[in-house]
């Protein structure tokens, strides 16, 4: 990936939701100018979620989410709308297409994104070849409480209404924070760590290193990076000590004993946190950490989907560290990628990892579920340095 390129993650996710044959794939091909995704007139042509980044006018960088009707019928169709239901979990807008049959569908999905503070925009498609189109907006605004956008994606009508209603929705913080904070300013030198391990392979850096490097140019910072073994070496090469140094939460104690006293210290885990989610919600998350007994249950949730690793941090390393304090009795369960329990009440806590491929608005959902459920959650980071005993000596925001 380039450092220019703007990750999934950080764009803005605006979702399609209807019933089968509605139009979906075919509006996303009008708003695109593309072919992008796959139309046909036989109802449920698509039967997973999928998403493409796109650079839209007016809108900038996004992920279109094209997803399965949700009338959808069968075993299957039961299981596609469960996999619809959680894109909501990652959509920060959404595009309701409506029919004029019976609206109690499209009622519960509006009623179901706006639960989650989903800005809607509701749009009616095939307006080339409907009749009675007004009447048919009306009858919509009536029962809705919210009048539609009546388009044609095959003829390519109303996509500016579309553009500039996405606009008008688009939340006040969709913005999202920057990763260093008010931590450094201009011409500050930061020392980035960087381990690399498996986790890590020769000729890549790791999404959440990429990210910080950017915003750090961004800011006109001074930047230094090393590995581990070399810390101490570039410590002495340096003129002055690095305003604060950046490191893998893997190696905080190491690099933590070595660091010069007037350098703040705080690790790409940690800023993700913030970056991603409530920061403060997951420090005091880790608190819970020091209650866990061998009768406790911990689910460890990673937002990769990756094969799992020797020496995984999320599998094999915090696990271990955790055991080895607690007990070997402690239970650890792991979930990767999309999957997550709506029900979390059997845990006495969750730990995330930092988030780097998910979007704010799928981690602040997570974390809405386990607070309002009352399990408190934290992070990878969060956790090693709490299970290291320096968690009151990092900087976060």
């Amino acid at each position: 990936m380039s450092l220019n390129n703007t990750p999934s993650a950080n764009r803005l996710h605006i979702a399609l939701f209807g019933r089968r044959n509605s139009g979906k794939s075919s509006l996303i091909n009008a708003l695109t100018g593309q072919d992008t995704a796959l139309v046909s007139d036989i109802p449920g042509t698509t039967t997973d979620p999928v998403s493409k980044a796109m650079e839209l006018h007016g809108i900038g960088p996004c992920v279109l989410i094209d997803t399965p009707g949700f009338d959808d019928e069968g075993t299957l169709g039961e299981m596609r709308i469960e996999r619809t239901l959680k894109a909501i979990e990652r959509t920060d807008i959404a595009l309701l297409l409506c029919e004029e049959k019976d609206l109690q569908m499209e009622k519960e999905w509006m009623q179901q994104l706006k639960s989650k503070n989903i800005p809607v925009v509701l749009i009616l498609n095939k307006a080339d070849i409907r009749e009675n189109t007004p009447s048919i907006v009306a009858q919509i605004e009536s029962e809705l409480q919210q009048k539609p956008i009546a388009i044609s994606a095959k003829e390519k009508q109303g996509m500016e209404e579309i553009r500039v209603a996405i606009l008008e929705k688009l939340p006040q913080d969709f913005e999202q924070p920057s990763i260093t904070g008010n931590l450094v300013r201009e011409n500050d030198l930061v020392l980035l760590v960087m381990p690399q391990d498996i986790q890590a392979p020769k000729g890549r850096l790791i999404l959440p290193q990429v990210q910080t490097m950017r915003e750090l140019l961004d800011k006109k910072c001074l930047i230094m990076s090393c590995t581990t073994d070399k810390l101490t070496q570039t410590l002495q090469t340096l003129a002055y000590p690095p305003k604060l140094i950046i490191t893998d939460s893997q190696v905080f104690k190491t690099v933590y004993e070595q660091k010069p006293e007037e350098s703040m210290l705080t690790s790409f885990s940690v800023l993700m946190a913030g970056y991603k989610g409530d920061i403060r919600q997951f420090i005091e998350g880790a608190s819970a950490i020091d209650s866990l007994t061998e009768n406790s249950r911990v689910l460890i949730a990673e937002a990769c989907a990756h094969a799992p690793m020797t020496e995984d941090i999320g599998r094999e390393k915090i696990p271990r560290l955790l055991r080895k304090k607690i007990g070997e009795g402690l239970q650890i369960d792991m979930v990767s990628g999309s999957d997550f329990p709506k029900d979390l009440s059997m845990y006495d806590l969750i730990i995330h990892c930092g988030a780097c491929m998910f979007n704010r608005k799928h981690v602040m959902n997570r974390l809405e579920s386990a607070s309002t459920q009352r399990v408190p959650m934290t992070n990878y980071g969060i956790t090693l340095a709490h299970l290291m005993g320096i968690l009151d000596k990092i900087v976060y925001e």
